[in-house]
């Protein structure tokens, strides 16, 4: 396939270029520097330049309190970014694959959260995530919505990914025993954003590790049992709601899909599996 790949230089985009190029894709990866999704005639002048069968949309402002205090800068890439993208897919005739997010829900749910649940994001990061939904749906692309959450892998920036790296040098660290969620290893969400792109079936996917879930405390406490330098003592649990951030986050956003395995997409490996090739690798830090 002929695939332009988004946010090329961000975790899941770096992990989706290397997967792509390593089955013999023709990939286009485009930083946020070279291409900027906000910008519509040049995400047009691109596209319909290239001409890509597909485009997996990899990019996004991930910062949930960055976006609550700049709405404008958060809508003008996670909802209108992605619009600008679909568009210029149904002009080309190419398919859209983004990436959407846990925060659509707003938590009140037991158990885990489907496709059939409503959608109601307490944060304008999640607001404008599932606008960016909306209008990914509305362009009449043929569009294929990722939602996905608790992120992890080489060369991420955020507190899952840095964790090993932090306790493997003695760090003691305040993880949040409040909040659930389903961890998702980029490697594995990045084979699983190719195989959508070829299937070319136009939905609402949930795309997370398998497994029960867990907490920012209890996926800390794994890492710790797992590295011989590590010790529970490192490891201080929280309530989300002392650390005074400005976007409030959802207490439960854990995520199963409905209909993955009815269109014969196998379960990603449980997330403990994942975490373990993750601690292994020898790009972890640890």
């Amino acid at each position: 396939m002929k695939i332009l790949i988004t946010g090329a230089n961000g975790l899941v985009g770096g992990e989706t270029v290397s997967y792509c190029r390593s089955i013999g894709d023709e990939v286009s990866a485009m930083p946020r520097e070279s291409l900027d999704i906000a910008d519509r005639n040049q995400v047009f002048d691109f596209v319909t330049r290239e001409k890509p069968d597909s485009i997996i949309n990899c990019a996004a402002w991930t910062d949930v309190d960055g976006c609550e205090l700049n709405p404008e800068k958060n809508y003008s890439i996670n909802a209108f970014g992605v619009e600008n993208l679909a568009s210029a897919c149904k002009k080309v005739g190419a398919n859209f694959v983004t990436i959407s997010t846990d925060y659509v829900f707003d938590g009140a749910k037991n158990g885990f959260y489907t496709q059939r649940d409503d959608v109601n994001p307490t944060s304008i990061y999640g607001q404008a995530k599932l606008e960016g939904e909306r209008l990914a749906m509305k362009s009449l692309a043929r569009a294929i919505v990722v939602r996905s959450g608790w992120i992890f892998g080489t060369n991420g920036r955020n507190f899952l990914s840095k964790m090993p790296e932090l306790l493997a040098a003695g760090k003691t660290i305040k993880a949040i025993s409040d909040a659930h969620g389903t961890p998702t290893f980029a490697p594995d969400l990045a084979k699983r954003l190719r195989e959508l792109a070829e299937a070319d079936l136009p939905a609402i996917y949930h795309v997370v590790n398998a497994g029960e879930g867990t907490t920012y405390e209890l996926f800390a406490r794994t890492i710790a049992d797992k590295l011989p330098n590590a010790e529970q003592s490192q490891i201080e649990a929280v309530s989300g709601s002392t650390l005074k951030r400005p976007a409030p986050r959802p207490d439960n956003s854990k995520m199963s899909c409905l209909i993955s395995e009815k269109l014969g997409f196998a379960p990603l490996p449980n997330w403990t599996d994942a975490l373990e090739r993750y601690l292994n690798s020898p790009k972890s830090k640890v």
